[in-house]
Order: C-alpha cells, then sequence, then structure tokens
C-alpha cells in the first residue's frame, strides 16, 4: 500500500521528466480549453513554472477563473495536476528560466514587459507510471494479456 508520503516523493521523482504540460483554463463562458506550454520548474510540492506573454488567454483567463489542470505525459508516465494559477512577476527568476529557445516566441527577451511568468500552485494530484520504462511496461503488458493478471503499474492520488 501507499503512503501519502510515498505518493508525494513519486510525484516529485516524476515531474522532472516533463518538459512540456497541457495547461486547461475556463473561458468567461466555462469552456474549458487546453494548450502547450514549456515547464521551466519543477518544486517539490508539485508547483509548476511557466513563460508567458502578459496577454495571452491562459493569463486572461486564470485572472478571472483561477482554477486549472495540468496534464503532462511521457512514454512511461502521466500526472494529473489541479491548482490555482497566478501570474508573478517576478524578472530575476525569469531571467533565471530564460534560455535561447525562448526567443522564437519572446524576440525581445526576458526584459520585454509583455512576459512574465505563470505560476500553478497545485493543491492535488495523481500519477500513472509504469516500472521500469518502456520496455518493461511492455513485457509486463505481453504477461498481462498471457496469464490474465492486472498489468502492475503505479498509481496515486496526492494532496499537497
Amino acid at each position: 500500500m501507499t503512503t501519502a508520503d510515498d505518493a508525494r516523493k513519486t510525484l516529485a521523482d516524476l515531474l522532472p521528466k516533463f518538459r512540456f504540460a497541457m495547461v486547461t483554463t475556463a473561458d468567461a463562458e466555462g469552456k474549458l480549453t487546453s494548450r502547450p506550454l514549456t515547464v521551466q520548474e519543477h518544486e517539490f510540492d508539485g508547483d509548476l513554472w511557466f513563460v508567458v506573454s502578459r496577454e495571452s488567454s491562459v493569463v486572461a483567463e486564470t485572472a478571472a477563473r483561477p482554477g486549472v489542470g495540468v496534464a503532462l505525459t511521457s512514454n512511461d508516465a502521466w500526472v494529473s495536476l489541479a491548482g490555482d494559477a497566478e501570474v508573478v512577476d517576478d524578472r530575476g527568476r525569469l531571467r533565471q528560466y530564460w534560455s535561447p529557445a525562448l526567443d522564437a516566441w519572446f524576440p525581445d527577451g526576458p526584459t520585454d514587459p509583455n512576459v512574465t511568468l505563470l505560476k500553478i500552485n497545485a493543491v492535488s494530484g495523481e500519477y500513472w507510471s509504469s516500472a521500469g520504462g518502456a520496455v518493461a511496461s511492455l513485457i509486463g503488458y505481453v504477461k498481462a494479456k498471457l496469464t490474465g493478471d492486472t498489468y502492475d503499474g503505479r498509481n496515486a492520488s496526492v494532496v499537497l
């Protein structure tokens, strides 16, 4: 049985595997929209940071309705987080996260007043993962099909 501390540790261990996230917000009518954002940092407690345009729909929507969902996926792990988003104007942190790849979206660099940070303050999460990576996942799947046993993956919900 997975303890709450074990589940939090597993979630924290999984987060660095993900480079991109799908962040879901609700517009004024409640319509859900997801968009891909590049994860800048993974804090132990599950909070995530993103570099965004101050004029973006994600900023406008979270200002009105801060509740968001975040989905992250890789070949052998999946994470879903729920939390609240907030814009954080921290030029020092923005410079710390800055990389040449961001120049494609923000050619004026980290000093551009339109560039800001979006922080997702996660309150809960759930993960699913396969022990041992893609090859182990394939072997486990084949074993489950041949033996009729349940596939051995890890899953837990976490309150952050």
